[in-house]
């Protein structure tokens, strides 16, 4: 059912001092800060060969990633996204086997401006998964 790794993402204290040491000290190509309003979020995207790094930063103290930078000051992986040809195929299957989606349950776009849903990381070997359709 899942298909390839899309990103890893991670969340950073500070966004340009990450960004920075992925494009001059892993000389990684880096895209340019991109705010979220409906997400919480400021994100960047590491481009890889094979997959990317998103880098996270809370857009406002109501962000839901600023509890997690709370408890990790110093940033950390905060989940995993892969992609799924059918997303509300993939949504039914994965409760079908007692998975629990986050939020309402409906895909909402995400940054690539496709739909994602994210799964319950104590369902999944404590790892908070994000499912995007390819």
């Amino acid at each position: 059912m899942i298909g390839r790794l899309n990103h890893v993402a991670i969340v950073v204290p500070d966004l340009d001092k990450a960004a920075a040491v992925y494009r001059r000290t892993l000389g990684a190509t880096v895209s340019a800060p991109l705010p979220l309003p409906a997400h919480g979020v400021t994100t960047v995207f590491v481009e890889l060969p094979n997959t990317k790094i998103e880098l996270l930063h809370p857009l406002g103290d109501a962000s839901p990633i600023a509890k997690f930078l709370e408890r990790n000051p110093d940033g950390g992986v905060h989940h995993v996204c892969y992609e799924v040809a059918d997303i509300m195929a993939a949504r039914d299957r994965l409760v079908a086997e007692g998975a629990r989606v986050l939020g309402d349950g409906q895909p909402r776009n995400g940054a690539h401006d496709k739909p994602v849903l994210f799964l319950h990381p104590k369902d999944f070997c404590g790892t908070l998964v994000e499912i995007e359709q390819a």
